[in-house]
């Protein structure tokens, strides 16, 4: 095993690794992340000397495309003078045949990656895995088999739950996340780009915690100039990136992306109602199907109003590379190549800022957690608008806490510390007002600030009980 010092963060990942590399019994991994998140990088860095077989499917590839690159892979892993496959059956025998005559000495690692793209409908891929496994590779000391595959839907589905021969065969399983901020901050570290961590935030506003996306900044460029050159310029490395994106990831990727676009529509998420309202679905199992795939794949979260029932929860768009390009895409065509360059400098910028910044927020709860004190409470995270007040309130991250208090979180986008000034002191105490009387919670519920450098010091900043900065969010 090699513990490369070009992996970043990981922590998690590379200690399940390392177990399954050293333990006394055969493995069998499940690895699973969106697409570009850096799988095959990690699984190269750490095994990369130790594989014995590795092979990856092929994007829109038939049965036949499939079998003759595995055959490739079997031929240049010593067993060139063996039956060419013609079924799956046969390529596994072949992949025993490697395995049982190997030389190699300690844990043989056998790699096989966009496994969803390997197994193609009704070719027995699945079922001749199976066999290879129970059969073959589950009996050895000396085994590690990984599987990996950006459509994490289909990895759940048909091997983390399958029923089938596969159910409970699985001795380990790892959802490979995007970045958060402070590795995003060490990957540009070691990259050589040094940016403050007000621009590497807003990196993250456009491209996500996706470590591919951040490997295409330019050390000399600044901020803008990349986002142009990656995005938004001729030739672009990402101008295509949306479509292509979901095309990798579902087999009928419209239904997912008219989906997606409908959610895009509204900032705090959509009831299943509301959904079939905009892009014309209906309720029923192909729908729910839908929303699971795009829910494992990380694209939405599912979660529950303030004191709400299960039928009215929400599906909110989290993914704010998609979101970028749901917002932006028309201007590639047009405007210039240094469109993000002149937007910057916008009021309109500082309109985008203020979602993206929320958005940002909702996928660093552990760090607004941690900032709270409250990493070991049990808590419920939701959204609540209220139906009675006038003018209309409504907080979009609440933390209901097991320790009886509540943070009513208003996150502001600024790039200076932020001045609460009259207006927005009592539209606060208006909006906690009429969340106690609407809720009649009998926890203490505080309004809690988010923004990157924190409150101006006056008389109004003295009245919130908690602020939390993006220095926060970066532990």
């Amino acid at each position: 095993m090699n513990k490369s010092k070009e992996v970043i963060g990981r922590r998690a990942e590379l200690e399940t690794l390392e177990d399954c590399f050293n333990s006394p019994k055969a493995e069998f991994l499940a690895l699973y992340g969106r697409r570009r998140v850096g799988k095959t990088f990690l699984i190269r860095e750490v095994f990369g000397q130790n594989f014995l077989f590795y092979a990856t499917g092929v994007l829109g590839g038939d049965t036949a495309a499939q079998l003759a690159h595995f055959n490739e892979e079997i031929a240049r892993a010593g067993g060139r003078n063996l039956p060419v496959a013609t079924d799956w059956h046969q390529a596994f025998s072949n992949l025993n045949h490697i395995l049982e005559t190997s030389k190699r000495t300690g844990k043989k690692v056998i790699f096989l990656d966009e496994v969803p793209w390997l197994s193609t409908p009704k070719s027995g891929f699945l079922a001749a895995l199976d066999y290879f496994w129970n059969r073959h590779a589950s009996a050895r000391k000396d085994v590690l088999l990984i599987i990996c595959g950006s459509a994490a839907s289909w990895i759940i589905d048909n091997v983390v739950n399958d029923t089938g021969g596969l159910h409970n065969r699985l001795t380990r399983q790892i959802r490979l996340q995007p970045f958060c901020l402070k590795e995003c901050e060490a990957y540009f570290k070691a990259m050589g780009i040094d940016i403050p961590r007000y621009q590497i935030a807003e990196a993250y506003m456009i491209f996500g915690g996706i470590p591919y996306y951040l490997s295409l900044f330019r050390p000399r460029y600044s901020l803008a100039q990349n986002v142009d050159g990656i995005y938004f310029g001729e030739g672009a490395p990402l101008g295509n990136e949306y479509p292509n994106l979901y095309r990798s990831l579902f087999r009928n990727p419209e239904g997912h992306m008219h989906i997606i676009e409908a959610l895009a529509g509204k900032n705090a998420g959509q009831t299943r109602s509301e959904i079939c309202l905009v892009s014309g679905c209906t309720h029923g199992g192909g729908l729910t199907k839908v929303l699971k795939e795009l829910e494992s794949s990380g694209f939405l979260r599912e979660y529950q109003a303030f004191d709400k029932k299960q039928r009215d929860r929400i599906y909110q768009l989290i993914d704010p590379f998609t979101l970028f390009c749901l917002r932006f895409s028309e201007k590639r065509s047009l405007y210039s190549s240094d469109f993000w360059l002149r937007f910057s400098t916008t009021p309109a910028h500082s309109a985008w800022a203020g979602y993206a910044f929320e958005m940002l927020c909702m996928l660093h709860l552990p760090q607004i957690r941690r900032a709270l004190g409250i990493s070991g409470v049990l808590t419920e995270v939701s959204s609540w608008k209220s139906k009675a007040s006038d003018p209309g309130a409504q907080i979009d991250l609440v933390i209901d806490r097991a320790d009886r208090v509540i943070n009513l979180c208003e996150m502001k986008y600024a790039s200076a510390p932020y001045a609460i000034d009259k207006k927005t002191d009592m539209s606060l105490r208006n909006k906690r007002a009429a969340f106690l009387e609407e809720t009649h919670t009998r926890k203490a519920a505080h309004i809690t600030m988010v923004t990157p450098y924190g409150l101006k010091k006056n008389a109004y900043e003295a009245g919130i009980p908690f602020q939390i900065t993006l220095d926060d969010l970066f532990e």
